[in-house]
């Protein structure tokens, strides 16, 4: 257990367990979400050839869930710990934030 905290830099086993939520929560919601953002452009699954539906439908699930997850986050009451997440995520790929 302490390995866990130490990994994810959590304070208590009960943040653990809300971080955990957190991102279950945030991923079951991300992958919901992309079916109705896609609808509102007219792309789904008999509008375009699957090879190129699935990919597009995964790009699209990025950055909701990276949005989703502040949402979240913030709700739980993790607002710091998440935003910190996404910070250092950002500046792996290349953005920089203050």
């Amino acid at each position: 257990m302490q390995k866990l905290l130490s990994v994810f830099k959590a304070d208590s086993v009960g943040q653990l367990i809300v971080i955990f939520a957190v991102f279950s929560v945030t991923g079951s919601t991300a992958v919901y979400v992309a079916g109705p953002v896609l609808d509102f452009f007219g792309i789904n699954s008999t509008s375009m050839p699957s090879w190129a539906f699935w990919p597009l439908r995964i790009i699209i699930i990025f950055p909701i869930y990276q949005c989703l997850l502040i949402i979240v986050g913030t709700l739980a009451g993790q607002f710091k710990y998440f935003w910190e997440f996404e910070k250092k995520f950002l500046r792996r790929i290349g953005i920089h934030l203050p």
